[in-house]
């Protein structure tokens, strides 16, 4: 029996119109550096994300436990979590972490989650607003399952794309896009949110034994954020699936 969601991996991205092009990076830096007043309310809000996985990391002790964050950016998650000293992350966009003060905390920096030897363990996987961007998002799930210890966490914030609520909140992002750049910001978002975050619970539960969800909202269909916690990786199911030499069950 196939796994209906993981079939429809990898994803694709139409490209982008040529207005679009000669504006992205230049918006997606001040998109992250709460440049407008939309981006830094939008980012007072996204601090809940960054609070739920930073939870198991409050103490002093944690200092101990080993995080890769895939998918870092401007490694904004590191002053939630000032206790963690041993820190690896995966950022493909270089320019965003550049001059950082907080770069001088991690330890190891990746390019693509397949650079990191396969000996390599950590206590804790995390990624913020990340997951929804991936195309290949099972791939990158089952090798972040075969780098945690047997009893590490995945830890997964994410916007809650697909639903109204979502959407909703999106259209006073566009209503600003739209006065800065004359575009249609729906076609942006289409573009960077390839996956849903229905789709993205789907995947994570395939790959692990046990999963718990909190919203920042009243509940999955009405609400801005969903932090997930995973347990219990599933090691057979993550090498197979790297393999490609079998069916999915």
């Amino acid at each position: 029996m196939k796994h209906l969601v993981l079939e429809n991996f990898p994803k694709e991205r139409e490209e982008l119109p040529p207005e679009f092009r000669s504006i992205y990076e230049s918006h997606y830096k001040k998109n992250r550096q709460g440049a407008t007043n939309a981006t830094k309310f939008s980012m007072k809000l996204e601090k809940w994300l960054h609070a739920k996985v930073a939870e198991d990391v409050q103490e002093k002790k944690s200092s101990e436990k080993t995080t890769l964050e895939i998918g870092a950016g401007m490694l904004n998650q590191l002053p939630f979590e000032p206790y963690v000293n041993l820190y690896d992350i995966v950022e493909p966009f270089e320019k965003l972490y550049a001059g950082s003060s907080y770069l001088g905390r991690v330890r190891n920096v990746y390019s693509d989650i397949n650079e990191i030897p396969g000996e390599t363990k950590y206590n804790r996987i995390t990624s913020i607003a990340t997951f929804e961007h991936i195309l290949n998002l099972p791939e990158v799930v089952a090798k972040a399952v075969t780098l945690l210890e047997k009893e590490g966490t995945l830890r997964v914030a994410i916007p809650n794309e697909g639903t109204i609520l979502w959407k909703l909140g999106t259209l006073i992002t566009g209503y600003e896009f739209k006065r800065l750049y004359g575009l249609n910001y729906q076609i942006l978002m289409k573009y960077e949110h390839v996956n849903t975050a229905d789709e993205i619970e789907s995947v994570l539960q395939y790959f692990f034994h046990a999963m718990s969800t909190r919203v920042f909202g009243i509940n999955k269909k009405l609400s801005f954020y969903r932090f997930i916690k995973c347990t219990g990786p599933k090691f057979d199911k993550a090498a197979q699936y790297l393999k490609r030499s079998q069916p999915f069950s």
